[in-house]
């Protein structure tokens, strides 16, 4: 079963960096924002459960022009977030448990850790799995998360923290996924 989380997000202006935070070299999942007006680019999230469907369009726009943007979380894949997007996500997850790996670019143990929690997202298909690189522009989502150190593990459910795994321990990380699923 596919889960497609769908979020719409605060208006913020067209020319705010939070238009091209997917950085497509890491995650993979969307195209470059080059070329054209940022108008012209529009990404969308949809919630899919089964079959039913709900779509929301997140619609950001500045008093010169509209731009529609966003993010894709699906069940059995990685999905990077940013610090306008996370809050969505999570919200629009309900109840599903939700694992955010909180990671740098240069930090070696993230770079370890990164490929196993691919995985990891591929065998739980019933738990949206997030990432957040926290640099200079989501600086300010990882201090209200509380992160010390990196990687840094949260897994929330029902919109809350409710356990921390830090550092690269993929087994302490896997129970504590199962001990919050089964609660």
């Amino acid at each position: 079963m596919a889960l497609r989380l769908s979020i719409s997000s605060s208006h913020v202006p067209a020319s705010s960096s939070a238009i091209s935070t997917c950085r497509p070299a890491a995650c993979g999942r969307f195209p470059a924002l080059v070329g054209g007006s940022a108008a012209s680019q529009k990404r969308s999230l949809t919630v899919m459960t089964g079959s039913e469907m709900r779509g929301v369009t997140a619609v950001r726009s500045s008093s010169l022009e509209t731009t529609s943007v966003g993010a894709e979380a699906v069940t059995g894949q990685v999905t990077e977030v940013n610090k306008d997007t996370f809050w969505p996500i999570v919200k629009a997850a309900g109840d599903k448990v939700v694992v955010l790996d909180m990671y740098t670019q240069w930090c070696g143990p993230c770079k370890v850790m990164a490929p196993k929690f691919q995985e990891m997202s591929e065998k739980n298909l019933d738990v949206v799995f997030l990432k957040l690189d926290c640099n200079q522009d989501n600086k300010p989502l990882a201090k209200e998360l509380g992160i010390k150190v990196v990687p840094t593990f949260k897994i929330l459910k029902d919109g809350k923290v409710v356990k921390e795994v830090t550092g690269a321990k993929i087994d302490e990380l896997a129970h504590a996924i199962e001990t919050v699923k089964s609660s």
